[in-house]
């Protein structure tokens, strides 16, 4: 509060005084609002603090949030008068503590139960299909599942002819194995 009575009082005497010093003024203004954020260096703190939180949002892998934490601490730090080089380190440990220990947790909870999730062709174990090429015993025929053409072979080593419907039961890289439906 005593910063800005200084400079309304500053700007009063200058307009009173009206002698093309309009320059200085500009420089006092910004020397007291360093002096300012000097004064407050939580402020500074919490700028970071909300930057963090801003950019987690493009990226979404959880290490600026971590940073964002250490510039609460570092905050709290702030409104105790510690000194800068004290709140700088306080910022650093809290963030690498917090990334250690808080971001494996949020990884999880992001990521709960995403690996129960069959992806690609392991979603195929289990679909029916139709032969669109002869399956013969002991070799390779092609499947169409949705559309999809498929190289594949029988379970039990059988010839399997073209038109019948199959079930797949495996799969290995990109071959299939298939079980005739009755």
């Amino acid at each position: 509060m005593q910063i800005l009575n200084f400079i309304v009082s500053l700007n009063l005497e200058i307009k009173d005084n009206n002698c093309g010093t309009k320059s200085i003024h500009k420089t006092l203004r910004i020397t007291t609002m360093i002096e300012y954020f000097a004064n407050n260096l939580w402020l500074f703190w919490l700028i970071i603090t909300f930057a963090c939180l801003i950019l987690e949002l493009s990226s979404g892998d959880f290490y600026v949030t971590c940073f964002a934490i250490g510039g609460i601490v570092a905050t709290c730090s702030g409104f105790i008068d510690c000194p800068f080089w004290l709140q700088v380190v306080i910022w650093t440990i809290c963030s690498v503590i917090s990334i250690w220990l808080i971001r494996p947790h949020l990884i999880h909870l992001i990521h709960k139960g995403a690996d129960k999730r069959d992806s690609n062709a392991d979603a195929l174990i289990g679909k029916q299909g139709k032969v669109i090429e002869d399956i013969p015993a002991d070799g390779y025929g092609y499947i169409q599942i949705d559309g999809d053409q498929w190289k594949s072979k029988s379970d039990n080593g059988t010839a399997i002819s073209k038109g019948h419907k199959v079930i797949i039961i495996a799969r290995e890289s990109i071959e299939m194995t298939v079980k005739l439906v009755d």
